[in-house]
C-alpha cells in the first residue's frame, strides 16, 4: 500500500481511483463495511482504492479541550486502514489554516483535481466537513453532479447500537472490553514500549511487561483482563510472537500505588526478556475489578485466581500448557 500526504502528489498508478475519506478513529465495523464498499466499487471499475485520513485528528487542532482520547492513534490507525486491503492512503496534515477551506474546494480540490477520483464513497451520515462545518452528503451529490464524479452513499450500520468510536471509548472507558470488540471487530489493542517497573511481579513468581506511561490506544479502566501480548518486532507466526497473558490495569493498590499502569504477565512465561520492546495488548474479557488486599498472601492467592480465570477466557479450559 502507497502513502502519501498531499493530493496534489498522488501517485499516477492511484489516478484515477475510487476514493472516502474521514478519522476512522478505531477502524470499527461501520468504517470495515465502508471500505468493504469502497474495494467493491474500485474492483467492479478497475481502479484502485484509496482512503484520505487527517493527522493530528481535527478536533484536536480545532478543539483541543474537548478532543477525545483517539482508540488507534498514529501508527497504530495506518497500520488498521492498511489491514482492510486498500492500495493508497492519503494521511493530509491537518492544520488551522487547511480547516479554512470551504466544503466545496475541499472536495473539488482534493478528489476532482488531486486523486481524479471517479466514484467518492461516504457514510449516511457524513457532514461538518469545511469552515463553517457546512459540507454534507447533499453538497458531495450536487458537486458529484457539476463535475462528473458518481457518490455513493453507505447506510447506518449496526445492529442493537450503532457502530461509533465515541461508543467503543464508553464501553472502554467502563471496562466493558467485550463490548468494544463487537463494535470494533477485534479485540481492543494497546500499544507501547515495555520498561521498567518495580519489579514486583517477579518477585512475587509473576513477571510482567510494564508499558511505558506513554502507550498508544485507549486504556480500558481499572481491573484485570485475559488477553494477548503481541511481540511487534518479531514476524508474525515466529515462536514467542504472541503470548496469551493475563493483564493488570490501575494503581497497584495493595502497594499504596499512585501511578496507573498497564502490565501483562504471558502464561507460565517467566524466562522473558522484553525490556525495550514494543508489544501490543489486546484486551479479550475482563475479569475482575482492582482490588486492595490485605496482604501478601492474600495478592497472590488472586493472582493465582487470574492467572486460571485468563487461561480459561482464552483457552476453554483452566488446563495448563495452552498453545498460541
Amino acid at each position: 500500500m502507497l502513502r502519501w500526504t498531499d493530493p496534489g502528489q498522488t501517485p499516477p498508478p492511484l489516478r484515477p481511483c475510487v476514493a472516502t475519506f474521514g478519522n476512522f478513529d478505531g477502524v470499527h465495523r461501520g468504517h470495515q463495511a465502508l471500505i468493504a464498499v469502497l474495494r467493491e466499487e474500485a474492483r467492479r471499475r478497475g481502479l484502485p482504492a484509496v482512503a484520505l485520513t487527517f493527522e493530528p485528528h481535527p478536533v484536536q487542532v480545532l478543539h483541543p479541550e474537548r478532543a477525545p482520547e483517539l482508540i488507534s492513534p498514529g501508527r497504530l490507525h495506518e497500520d488498521l486502514l492498511t489491514d482492510t486491503g486498500i492500495d493508497g492512503l492519503v494521511v493530509v496534515p491537518f492544520t488551522r489554516e487547511y480547516a479554512q477551506q470551504r466544503a466545496e474546494d475541499f472536495i473539488v480540490r482534493t478528489f476532482v483535481e488531486g486523486l481524479q477520483a471517479q466514484a467518492l464513497v461516504v457514510g449516511q451520515d457524513t457532514k461538518g466537513f469545511g469552515v463553517g462545518y457546512t459540507g454534507d452528503v447533499d453538497l458531495i451529490r450536487e458537486l458529484g453532479r457539476t463535475h462528473g464524479f458518481d457518490v455513493v452513499v453507505l447506510n447506518d450500520l449496526g445492529d442493537d447500537v450503532r457502530w461509533s468510536s465515541s461508543a467503543v471509548r464508553e464501553h472502554l472507558r467502563a471496562g466493558e472490553v467485550e463490548a468494544a470488540a463487537a463494535i470494533l471487530g477485534r479485540p481492543h489493542r494497546v500499544v507501547g514500549i515495555v520498561v521498567h517497573g518495580f519489579h514486583r511481579g517477579r518477585a512475587l513468581g509473576y513477571p510482567t511487561a510494564n508499558l511505558e506511561r506513554r502507550s498508544r490506544g485507549v486504556v480500558p479502566a481499572d481491573g484485570v483482563y485475559a488477553g494477548w501480548l503481541t511481540r511487534l518486532e518479531r514476524p508474525p507466526g515466529s515462536v514467542d510472537q504472541r503470548l496469551p497473558a493475563a493483564i493488570s490495569v490501575g494503581t497497584n493498590p495493595t502497594f499504596d500505588g499512585t501511578d496507573r499502569t498497564v502490565e501483562a504477565y504471558c502464561l507460565d512465561r517467566t524466562d522473558l526478556d522484553l525490556y525495550d520492546e514494543e508489544v501490543a495488548i489486546d484486551f479479550v474479557t475482563r475479569i475482575r475489578p482492582t482490588l486492595k488486599f490485605d496482604s501478601i498472601e492474600d495478592l497472590l492467592l488472586a493472582m493465582a485466581g487470574d492467572v486460571e480465570a485468563t487461561r480459561a477466557a482464552l483457552f476453554g479450559s483452566p488446563v495448563a500448557g495452552g498453545t498460541t
